[in-house]
């Protein structure tokens, strides 16, 4: 019974995501196309500082593929999990719904996890076609599927760990404290836009930087898809499943404490 309850909840979810693909698709498309858009295609063009001029044109459009990427995964796990957790606990109340399914309130919490994770998969595969088509500079790809097909799942569950930590943490009042104080600086520190070994010369950036989730999401993409060089695999994975398991802990610690409150 409990395991045809969450099987339950997650069609659920999913069938309201289906509905809704025509919020969904925009609000996941708008950041990655606006920022390949600009980085690799505007720039370029109008000969101007990154990604345009030299014989490096192609190398800007490559390490930002991972880190658009990661940004992406990122901001799913946010926005699929976090936001409409805050609202099912504030006006809306449907959290209420939700806990009265016959299964423990830590595997309701799991399930939202779940589900956010799935819209995290969704809306990174829709990053590879804006990559592909978009870019005036050349991309170079080199697949690593053993890396791609393992750091995939584990990057979107973090990140929907962490969309559950904050949808716990977190009031409609303060809301825009989320965006502006956390995911803000989570982003333009993550190494999107350059790769973590490049901030040698900033050496004590390079070390505060590592307690950001977003820098080994990029930096994994960025070993699972191309030549640039990226952080050890070896760090990666440990860092990513403790940064995994620290979230779903705290997340599913909060959501209990905010049910049972």
């Amino acid at each position: 019974m409990t395991w045809t309850a969450f099987r339950a909840l997650l069609a659920r979810d999913l069938y309201v995501l289906r509905h809704n693909l025509k919020e969904f698709i925009p609000r996941t498309v708008l950041q990655p196309l606006l920022l390949v858009f600009v980085f690799t295609y505007v720039f370029p063009k109008i000969g101007q500082g990154i990604g345009g001029g030299g014989t490096d044109d192609g190398a800007f459009s490559t390490l930002l593929v991972a880190g658009v990427l990661g940004s992406v995964i990122l901001f799913q796990g946010v926005q699929s999990v976090a936001l409409p957790l805050v609202s099912e606990f504030g006006y809306t109340r449907e959290i209420e719904d939700r806990v009265l399914a016959p299964l423990p309130v830590e595997l309701v919490a799991i399930e939202k996890v779940v589900a956010g994770a799935l819209q995290c998969l969704i809306a990174a595969l829709i990053v590879f076609p804006i990559a592909y088509f978009v870019p005036a500079t050349p991309v170079h790809i080199t697949y690593q599927w053993a890396v791609l097909l393992t750091f995939a799942p584990l990057a979107c569950v973090a990140s929907a760990s962490l969309g559950l930590m904050f949808g716990t943490m977190f009031d409609p009042r303060t809301v825009p404290l989320l965006f502006g104080i956390i995911v803000v600086p989570l982003t333009f520190l993550g190494c999107i836009y350059f790769p973590w070994q490049s901030l040698e010369a900033i050496r004590w950036l390079q070390i505060a930087v590592l307690v950001n989730p977003l820098v080994y999401i990029s930096e994994g993409f960025r070993s699972a898809l191309t030549p640039v060089p990226h952080m050890s695999l070896l760090a990666i994975y440990p860092v990513m499943v403790g940064f995994t398991a620290l979230f779903l802990w705290r997340g599913v610690e909060g959501f209990k404490a905010r049910v049972l409150a």
